[in-house]
């Protein structure tokens, strides 16, 4: 190993020692955190598959837009609310169809251009047209034809029904530059160019892109936003292994480490310097299942595994969590508690086993998961030692996380096991239950396979109804619905585990993506 050396260090000659193709690995880590003051070193598991705005997701990509990329409104606190970003104030109509929102005159994308109103007009058209990444949020709701520019700092939006976590949902939707990406659509409607360069306003711009080692965020030296911290950069840096993120954070090597197990948690309680972050949020992990292709295409087999899986480990093993009744979070608003879901039941399971074309098991399935991401581990071993009792086996196969997103695209290629972690990005069920199961998101990792007309078309109403008891009614029914087609196991739902240096300030949490960390209030 290389021993660390505490010379100055520039952002310049850092960047060329990256550049020259140094991996994560056997790179001297303390060189990063002892280079250039304000330079903020994130350990993450996940590298950053996808740099276009209206196509990516997960949230390494939802960092990197959060920091590149401004919406018409963020969202702050806890709980959550949104606040001003690009729009600096807007109105809504009493009948909560039509939206209009005023432009802050000082909002600049990094080319120098102003933020206009043609540029808002475009992003939300271009993300309609292509219909992926964060979309799904709007599709529905908003159309191209009624996002209009009022004038050049104001866009009214016509929502096509009332849609009450609109504001909720609008810290997703990017605005890009318009001249930019017409100038590079190729055939793709510029695709193939945003994957690698920005069209954004955000304070940090792309210096260093090193897929599967690090990527690198210089602070704007104009950024138009107001406030934020003294942050001269942020690194992203790629660490499989979760062991190895938490011995970054203790020896002073990464700043913030975003994928820490219960266990790293426990082992940095008294850690100097470390500050540990344990705070509940909506966040969901369940295991999904090949419901179109394969063995699992049958739903008597999807629920014997779900009756046969050992929830008791899955609970021990999740650390900092509870079990998951059902597909939506115990404490989200629609949350039905007499829900009735599948626990560890051997003699339901075999019953449901016989009704399946291989009663007597005697196949293999295969799950993939995260490489270097423990607990996903650790789950895949407990299904493992669960299907035993079924005469199933496991081929467990970790993978990346960009394989894992590519192999969701087509039923042929995903696997028969799939687990996920499910964030919400706003505290609203539609969020995951569009998200999750609504058959438009097939061909995502949040979805990749499952469809059911039933269950879309309520979760469809679910979105679209204002009245609160109205929905209670709508989401009881969507849970009813999901459990009785069993489409995943229903594992847990976790506090968010986050480690930081007590060297950061101005952090402050939030339950919306808080391991996409903004790291524009931050300071060191």
């Amino acid at each position: 190993m290389t021993t660390p050396v505490s010379l100055p260090l520039t952002r310049r000659s850092l960047l060329a020692m990256a550049g020259a193709g140094l991996a994560a690995a056997t790179f001297p880590r303390a060189l990063f955190a002892q280079s250039g003051k304000g330079v903020l070193i994130i350990a993450s598991g996940q590298d950053i598959p996808n740099f276009d705005p209206h196509t990516a997701t997960g949230y390494s990509a939802s960092f990197f837009l959060r920091n590149t990329y401004d919406p018409l409104v963020r969202v702050a606190g806890n709980p959550p609310e949104p606040v001003p970003a690009i729009a600096q104030s807007w109105e809504i109509s009493t009948d909560g169809t039509e939206y209009v929102f005023h432009l802050n005159p000082a909002a600049k994308f990094h080319s120098g251009k102003p933020v206009t109103a043609e540029d808002v007009v475009y992003s939300f058209q271009r993300a309609l047209k292509l219909a992926k990444g964060n979309a799904w949020m709007i599709r529905g709701i908003v159309t191209p034809e009624n996002v209009t520019a009022v004038d050049p700092q104001t866009v009214r939006f016509k929502l096509s029904s009332p849609f009450a976590a609109f504001l909720q949902v609008l810290p997703w939707m990017f605005i890009a530059e318009k001249a930019a990406v017409e100038a590079n659509l190729g055939s793709d409607n510029g695709e193939g160019w945003l994957m690698k360069n920005l069209a954004g306003s955000g304070p940090f711009a792309l210096k260093r892109s090193q897929a599967g080692t690090l990527h690198y965020l210089a602070r704007v030296e104009d950024a138009w936003q107001s406030g934020g911290g003294n942050l001269q950069g942020v690194i992203w840096q790629i660490v499989r292994e979760t062991a190895t993120q938490r011995l970054m954070l203790q020896r002073g090597e990464a700043h913030i480490a975003v994928d820490l197990t219960s266990e790293d948690m426990d082992a940095l309680k008294d850690a100097p310097g470390v500050v540990r972050v344990i705070e509940p949020e909506y966040r969901t992990f369940s295991i999904k299942m090949n419901t179109v292709k394969g063995p699992l295409s049958d739903p008597n087999l999807r629920k014997a595994i779900s009756c046969a899986t050992n929830y008791q480990g899955i609970l021990d093993a999740g650390g900092y969590a509870d079990l998951m009744q059902g597909p939506l979070p115990s404490t989200i608003f629609g949350f039905d508690p007499t829900l009735e879901v599948y626990r560890t039941d051997l003699a339901k399971a075999k019953e449901y086993l016989s009704k399946t074309a291989t009663p007597e098991g005697g196949f293999t399935l295969r799950m993939v998961h995260v490489s270097g991401l423990e607990q996903q581990r650790r789950w895949s071993l407990i299904l493992l030692d669960s299907l035993k009792q079924l005469n199933i086996g496991l081929d467990i196969q970790p993978m990346n996380w960009p394989d894992m997103v590519a192999a969701c695209q087509s039923p042929d290629t995903f696997p028969d096991l799939f687990p996920v972690y499910q964030t919400a990005n706003y505290g609203d069920p539609d969020n995951i239950a569009f998200a999750a199961y609504h058959s438009s998101r097939n061909g995502g990792w949040q979805n990749a396979v499952y469809s059911n007309p039933e269950v879309d078309a309520l979760i469809e109403k679910g979105r679209t109804t204002l009245d609160p008891e109205e929905r209670k009614a709508i989401y009881a029914e969507f849970q009813r619905r999901v459990v009785a087609d069993a489409p995943d196991i229903f594992g847990v739902i976790e506090r968010r585990k986050l480690g930081m240096r007590d060297a950061v300030k101005g952090y402050s949490f939030s339950p919306i993506a808080s391991n996409a960390i903004e790291a524009w209030p931050l300071s060191l």
